[in-house]
């Protein structure tokens, strides 16, 4: 699954900001990458408070994306190519724009405009106080006053204002927004903070204490008591969306971004709720391969017991690029390093380009379902030093300047060596784009065999014959603290370097490496640091050695 953040994507009509057309214009890329499908960020109407994940229609294209039939004409294209499409559901909260809020605002307090959010009034004498002490994920209450006195919630900006998913009105919606969007041919949805629709609305609301932001947006350990996140009442409004997903045939998919812990993240996927749930535990392992294992060997464990696919991801729209994320010192605070803007420490650049490619290796050697991140191919960096004037991610300014944002994951892809965007439109962009980026663009690394484009080319032609799903078996050797080796039912060994020194080689016959195998001063093969190796243990069931399989359009 290759993940495509609209706007910083391509753009087709020359104001900055990737569109619709931009990104269908550039499907034969995510093709000839080898992905199966896209994910799409929202490309709905929106006033662009939280970059579109504030809906204000969710049944139209916002005119900087571009219009209905643009968003018909990728999903055609899409098919042409042979990649499916899912699209972001965004089902916690609305825009405050949306017509049901602005209803809701010119209405009485216990009006049934307000029933489908959550309002409350305020505490203390008159009301000014907040009806509880939740706070915002991005930074703040989560409580905003209205003009007559009450309060609604809202879980992110205040431009988002969550629904009350206790509401039939709110769950008839939004499964006819599921059917408006499945009757144009999406394949499915990646649903935006699925473990955040239901909460523990009871009277009186349960204040969580001055540490909450703290334990992050999970409940972490509340095991569907916490009264914001991971409720056991939101697996009910699942099962309805995969039943009603099980109409359609071919049935359609769903994933979720559900930030729960392991052990309550696979009740998301359980036979008759969703089909897979991003697995952040692995986007989260330390470099080092005790904690990797530890993450590998919990996740397969927990997809196994419910008979789902296990996910693997390391980044997307919302975190620290891997490539520069994985590159520092263990224990750094990636939020600290962008205030510093990544000079504190500052990442070596060999570092960044071997971890990232050894990386890639593992992702795409485990069994199950990997996501990939738009420019991840390329191997890009975080974009640690944009400057103050140019950020836009609201998360900065909810924190007042505590976070410095999820801007430096998003800027805009670089496709060509020059031009006033790097081939990504005809003006500047909308965030700008690093002086060493013409290097690391598409057409740089097109022909060059050792460019990271080429790498992921390759490993997922292979990944078609040797990937996929199934188990993985352990191979021990006297650097199991050191590396992790593992051996797939068709016979490919991952070994990956990830300690300092160079590891023999195992036996079998080299598929792929992300970077130059060196000899020991006996002549023997070795495997470098920060390097991981495709080897053929067994019968030869696929393309040679090196070789890209050709795509299955189907």
């Amino acid at each position: 699954m290759y993940q495509i953040y609209v706007r910083s994507f391509a753009d087709s009509d020359g104001d900055g900001v990737g569109d619709l057309p931009g990104a269908t214009s550039r499907l034969a890329h995510v093709a000839a990458l080898g992905a199966d499908a896209v994910w799409l960020t929202p490309f709905y109407r929106s006033p662009m408070a939280d970059g579109g994940y504030d809906i204000a229609d969710h049944r139209d294209v916002d005119p900087v994306f571009g219009t209905l039939a643009d968003a018909e004409d990728l999903v055609t294209e899409a098919h042409r190519l042979g990649l499916r499409v899912i699209v972001d559901v965004v089902p916690n909260h609305t825009s405050d724009q949306h017509p049901w809020f602005r209803e809701a605002l010119a209405s009485a307090p216990g009006s049934p405009a307000r029933a489908r959010y959550i309002f409350r009034d305020g505490r203390g004498p008159d009301g000014s106080l907040p009806p509880s002490d939740w706070q915002s994920v991005f930074g703040g209450s989560a409580w905003q006053r209205t003009a007559d006195g009450q309060w609604y919630l809202h879980l992110f900006v205040p431009e988002q204002p969550d629904l009350d998913w206790s509401h039939p009105e709110v769950r008839a919606d939004f499964e006819s927004i599921l059917c408006f969007w499945l009757d144009r041919g999406v394949d499915g949805f990646r649903i935006d903070v699925a473990h955040g629709m239901a909460k523990d609305l009871v009277e009186p609301l349960r204040d969580l204490g001055p540490d909450q932001v703290h334990h992050g947006i999970v409940g972490a350990g509340a095991n569907g008591s916490h009264p914001l996140w991971d409720r056991d009442e939101v697996h009910d409004i699942l099962r309805g969306w995969r039943a009603r997903l099980d109409t359609y045939e071919p049935p359609r998919a769903a994933v979720a971004e559900s930030w729960a812990e392991g052990p309550r993240r696979v009740l998301y996927t359980r036979p008759d709720e969703l089909h897979q749930a991003f697995n952040f535990d692995f986007l989260q392992a330390p470099w080092e391969a005790a904690g990797l294992r530890r993450v590998i060997d919990t996740s397969l464990a927990a997809a196994h017991a419910v008979g789902a696919a296990p996910t693997w991801v390391l980044s997307n729209h919302d975190v620290v690029r891997h490539a520069s994320r994985l590159a520092l010192p263990p224990h750094t605070d990636p939020n600290a390093w962008l205030l510093s803007g990544g000079t504190q420490p500052q990442p070596d650049s060999a570092t960044v380009r071997r971890r990232a490619r050894a990386a890639a290796l593992l992702l795409l050697a485990l069994p199950g379902a990997a996501y990939l991140y738009q420019g991840e191919e390329l191997g890009l960096p975080e974009v640690a030093d944009l400057p103050d004037g140019v950020l836009q991610d609201p998360v900065r300014v909810r924190s007042r300047g505590a976070r410095k944002g999820r801007d430096g994951c998003r800027v805009p892809l670089p496709w060509q060596r020059s031009g006033p965007s790097l081939g990504f439109g005809s003006v500047a962009p909308w965030l700008p784009q690093p002086a060493d980026w013409p290097e690391r663009s598409v057409a740089a690394q097109s022909d060059d065999p050792d460019s990271v484009l080429s790498l992921y080319r390759a490993a997922l032609g292979l990944r078609r014959h040797y990937g996929g799903d199934g188990d993985l078996a352990w191979l021990e050797s006297d650097s199991a603290t050191e590396a992790l080796a593992f051996r797939r039912g068709t016979g490919l060994v991952c070994t990956v370097n990830l300690g300092s020194r160079a590891l023999p080689l195992p036996a079998g016959d080299v598929l792929l490496a992300s970077g130059h195998l060196d000899k020991d001063p006996s002549g023997r093969q070795v495997i470098p640091a920060d390097t991981a190796v495709w080897l053929l243990s067994g019968p030869q069931n696929g393309p040679a050695a090196g070789q890209q399989s050709k795509r299955d359009p189907a």
